[in-house]
């Protein structure tokens, strides 16, 4: 497997593309909009201007990484010759089902297909192709140069020799694969999001502060970053679409969204991607200020 399509240079497509280049592989980033790709492809190269500082890797790394990487606009052409195309689309099913069903028309009989989605049913997308036993999920972590964890998320009918494979190849990007059943949120997401909603509600309830609640979970449970942050840096509108579809999936209100992220999805307020969410970014990306609807006054 030495070939790779990558569909959407967004924040998570341009991070799997920069992987796969970076550990040899030839990738075609495929995303529909020119504007998209030269930001994406501009990503990778800051990013890898960032190693070749901290010395991780050589300046002749960085341009073989970049050399490694061909863009296209054209799903059909970008898909040519691969063995594995990641799609790394919005967290929309309509739009993934779309895609993979696409994807089954054009793409060669052996050709794998992955999905980086975080909570879609992969038994859901997969049923849209000819080849369910041959889709699986890939949910990288983000940054993907950086986090360790790949959740290998199987769906109902993914072969035993797609898993391993997949297993296989994720380590040679250096990371640690996780086999996961297909459940909504898998294991990531069913934790994680249920805990982000929780601390939503216990600042919506007054309970405590935006700092206040980062600060006892950072300090009091060794978490790297607090809870409301975290939901920034994710995008409170990924948040809200991974709680809806576990909602939708388990009929359990414990999932249910909190009416404030709810409201703030609807208001724009999507945390670091708009400039503003439970901290203000205008000046720094690094939460050092609280949003002025949550400030003390």
């Amino acid at each position: 497997m030495k070939n790779i399509a990558v569909i959407g240079a967004g924040t998570m497509g341009n991070g799997i593309a920069h992987t796969f280049a970076q550990s040899g592989f030839k990738v075609q980033l495929i995303d529909l909009n020119d504007t998209s790709l030269k930001r994406g492809m501009d990503t990778i190269a800051r990013n890898l201007d960032r190693m070749v500082a901290k010395e991780k890797i050589s300046a002749a790394d960085k341009e073989e990484t970049l050399g490694n990487i061909t863009t296209f606009t054209d799903t059909q052409k970008g898909v040519k010759n691969v063995d594995l195309v990641v799609e790394a689309a919005t967290e929309n099913l309509d739009l993934k089902l779309k895609i993979f069903k696409q994807l089954d028309e054009v793409c060669e009989a052996h050709t794998i297909l992955a999905t980086n989605t975080s909570s879609i049913s992969i038994t859901q997308i997969a049923a849209a192709t000819s080849r369910p036993e041959q889709v699986i999920g890939m949910h990288f972590m983000n940054p993907v140069p950086i986090m360790k964890l790949v959740e290998i998320i199987r769906g109902y009918n993914t072969s035993d020799a797609v898993t391993t494979s997949i297993m296989e190849l994720s380590k040679t990007l250096g990371k640690v694969p996780t086999e996961v059943n297909d459940y909504p949120g898998f294991v990531a997401n069913r934790i994680l999001m249920p805990m982000i909603n929780e601390s939503i509600e216990t600042l919506y309830n007054g309970v405590a502060g935006v700092e206040e609640i980062d600060t006892v979970m950072k300090l009091g449970m060794a978490h790297p970053m607090g809870p409301l942050q975290l939901a920034d840096f994710i995008g409170l509108d990924v948040c809200l679409s991974i709680l809806n579809v576990m909602y939708d999936g388990f009929k359990n209100p414990k999932y249910a969204p909190c009416p404030l992220l709810v409201n703030m999805v609807m208001a724009g307020k999507l945390g670091v991607k708009s400039g503003e969410g439970f901290y203000d970014y205008a000046e720094s990306r690094k939460a050092e200020k609280v949003s002025e609807q949550f400030a003390k006054h």
